[in-house]
């Protein structure tokens, strides 16, 4: 399983137990696991975003589908002790960046990237995704380009723009023109 940057404070290692669980069932349907959250509470929610591989669209009958195939394992597995609720949903087009491909996938295109720790003495940083170099996501924030180390990125996602949304739609556009 590729290493995801944190999600905050519902991401944690039974989190990422349970990722590791799903993600081969995931992987057998055609899916990819984005971002996996377990809330807390006395009915926990546990939270999986998934996209179908090549980033072709996906919809409520895929989500219908993965939740379908994860209650199944998760019944058998039983990861979770007591009553959980399970969702399932897409990443969207302002989607969170969590994995290293995401990066390079997403090259020329705004993110919001939030650090664990500061870094030049700021957090929080907007700017175009350059790419990777090395255990680094490079962003140009204005004059400026820093490179932000993988391993403090806490989140990450994709800021909706106009370039965004029309990259988006060419993408959707060529997925139909392919059925």
């Amino acid at each position: 399983m590729e290493p995801r940057i944190a999600a905050g404070a519902g991401s944690d290692e039974r989190a990422a137990r349970i990722g590791r669980l799903v993600e081969p069932t995931l992987e057998a349907m055609g899916y990819a696991l984005v971002r996996i959250t377990l809330g807390p509470g006395r009915r926990p929610c546990l939270q999986v975003m998934v996209e179908r591989h090549a980033g072709r669209p996906i919809g409520v009958d895929d989500c219908a589908e993965v939740s379908r195939g994860l209650s199944a394992l998760l019944d058998v597995e039983n990861p979770i002790a007591g009553p959980y609720t399970l969702e399932v949903s897409s990443p969207g087009i302002d989607r969170p960046l969590t994995r290293r491909a995401d990066f390079t996938r997403f090259a020329g295109h705004e993110a919001q990237i939030e650090l664990a720790q500061p870094l030049e003495g700021q957090r929080r940083f907007r700017g175009r995704i350059l790419g990777i170099e090395g255990e680094a996501v490079m962003i140009a924030q204005a004059e400026r380009r820093y490179m932000l180390p993988m391993d403090l990125i806490r989140r990450a996602k994709l800021v909706l723009t106009h370039e965004l949304r029309a990259a988006q739609a060419e993408r959707s556009g060529d997925m139909e023109g392919a059925k």
